[in-house]
């Protein structure tokens, strides 16, 4: 299976850094993964709702762009539906069974998500109802997958 992650900026902190080169690592025998990062749109303290709109519409055409034209795209956003490290593998294997070998998951910047962007996910998924940082979910992310693997092959899972 191929895995593409597009993300709104670069991880800054070393132990973020560390923990996702990780999980990389281990999800090696698993999955063929990349990882593809934009730059982040720079958003005035006190901007109108238009502006705000405005920036998350220009940075969500450039995440989606970046998106494999063949991938089933999943959008990480706090509104979307919460789903167990179970049913997260069997949602992936349903995938893989019906024949869609590429999935693509999109984390959007500090601002959130367009609508746009919501919009043309197959699914929206939520890890939280917390606001975490985006880099942050990166980490997440990337646990959860390996995870899903773990429990699609029914192989145990110990960190």
């Amino acid at each position: 299976m191929k895995i593409t992650i597009v993300c709104a900026g670069k991880l800054k902190e070393r132990y973020l850094r560390d923990g996702i080169a990780e999980y990389e690592k281990r999800l090696r025998p698993y999955a063929d993964l990349r990882t593809i990062e934009i730059a982040e749109e720079r958003m005035k303290d006190h901007s109108s709702a238009a502006e705000k709109a405005e920036i998350l519409r220009r940075e969500g055409e450039r995440l989606c762009a970046r998106v494999p034209q063949d991938a089933y795209l999943i959008v990480l956003d706090v509104s979307g539906a919460a789903y167990s490290s179970e049913e997260l593998a069997a949602k992936l294997d349903g995938l893989a069974l019906a024949g869609q070998s590429h999935i693509a998951f999109l984390i959007g910047g500090p601002f959130g998500l367009s609508d746009e962007v919501r919009r043309a996910a197959g699914l929206r998924l939520s890890f939280s109802h917390f606001t975490l940082p985006h880099q942050l979910i990166r980490l997440f992310l990337m646990e959860q997958i390996y995870r899903a693997f773990k429990i699609s092959r029914g192989e145990p899972y110990h960190l």
